[in-house]
């Protein structure tokens, strides 16, 4: 396997990385961000070698692309992305199952139980590791300190489908970052600093089924549209955050949803609440304990009250509804309030008029006498 550099760049532009594996010998290569590359891939095993090359333009990601010293299954991950790599995947993939070795390339930090798991938790983290390898399934990095995730970072890893990131100080997850996975299907940012779920963050993960974002103590705000596209969400995890109120479009789009946990939230029992009151009450099966144990602060004294006390009734100030006969008396009375300010302001005007050719009248006689 060879790599060659046809870009007018000179070496010293990138950082070169010798590949070395002992079933090719005499083989090197670089990865550059930003650089074009000419591959030349010698395929083993035929009758005669086979010869391909196609070009290769790899754009700067915010995320280090795992390289030379990483896993050949790494690279082979990375090279199928070619369009004319395609017709070679099922060469790649025996080369992957017969010439590698389960467990290589684990993050020295991290430890990695089976080939496709890396587990980094607890290690004290500030940032995402470098060298996770790109056939990671299960990626654990709870309990440390990690601030963000760059928004490129999943591109790069398509067969994740286990991610914990609970217990860090992620404050906002960036929309796009988490639509590029399109196997997760169980994500945990529990007992973060996240202050909003806004449209987009999840993207159309329809992959998903279980997303845990509990106990983030300043997350007050769940935009209607966040969970759009996660059709196959059937548990949602909600409780002890600051949410004092939630659109019922944010649930009633999950069509998947059996499990919801809403409790230890500062719910306000205003009219915002009156959906989502009346949602809970018919969708009560999907609340781990029912509304048994929710409250919510009444908006006249702040006392708060278990759900279970309260009824449709309860909010019946919420939902007025005007008949056809108060709709023509407010028709009729606009009308009349109308009318009566024009009349009033017609005879305004005429009494200013008349007052002005009376004061001009009585001027012209006194002029009149005085001569």
């Amino acid at each position: 396997m060879i790599f060659q550099k046809t870009a007018s760049a000179s070496f010293s532009s990138c950082s070169m990385r010798k590949l070395h594996y002992n079933f090719l010998p005499r083989t090197a290569g670089c990865f550059c961000a930003g650089t074009d590359f000419s591959i030349s891939l010698l395929v083993f095993p035929f009758p005669s070698p086979v010869l391909i090359s196609c070009p290769l333009t790899l754009t700067p990601l915010s995320y280090p692309i795992p390289s030379c010293p990483y896993s050949f299954s790494s690279f082979l991950s990375l090279l199928t992305m070619l369009p004319c790599v395609h017709r070679l995947q099922p060469v790649l993939a025996l080369l992957s199952f017969t010439l590698l070795t389960p467990g290589e390339n684990c993050p020295a930090i991290c430890l990695c139980p089976d080939p496709h798991t890396v587990d980094c938790s607890g290690r004290g983290l500030t940032r995402l590791p470098d060298e996770i390898p790109l056939d990671v399934r299960r990626l654990l990095l709870a309990d440390n300190w990690i601030p963000r995730i760059p928004s490129d970072f999943l591109v790069l890893y398509s067969d994740l489908v286990y991610l914990d990131l609970r217990n860090n100080t992620l404050s906002h997850i960036e929309p796009g970052t988490l639509s590029t996975s399109s196997r997760l299907v169980f994500l945990d940012l529990g007992c973060n600093n996240l202050t909003e779920i806004p449209k987009g963050t999840f993207g159309e993960t329809r992959s998903l089924i279980k997303l845990r974002l509990g106990n983030n103590p300043y997350l007050s705000m769940v935009n209607e549209d966040a969970f759009m596209g996660l059709t196959s969400l059937r548990e949602l995890e909600l409780e002890r955050n600051a949410l004092s109120g939630l659109q019922v479009g944010a649930l009633s789009q999950l069509p998947s949803l059996r499990v919801v946990r809403l409790e230890g939230n500062p719910w306000v029992c205003n009219c915002n609440f009156a959906n989502l009151f009346t949602w809970l009450v018919e969708n009560s099966h999907k609340l781990p304990n029912g509304i048994q144990g929710m409250e919510c602060s009444l908006p006249t004294d702040g006392r708060r009250v278990p759900l279970s006390q309260l009824s449709q009734d309860s909010f019946r100030e919420c939902q007025i509804t005007l008949t056809l006969t108060d709709f023509l008396i407010i028709i009729f009375s606009g009308i009349s309030v109308s009318v009566a300010a024009i009349m009033a302001s017609f005879f305004l005007a005429s009494t200013v008029h008349c007052f002005q050719r009376w004061s001009k009248g009585t001027k012209g006689d006194e002029e009149e006498s005085e001569e």
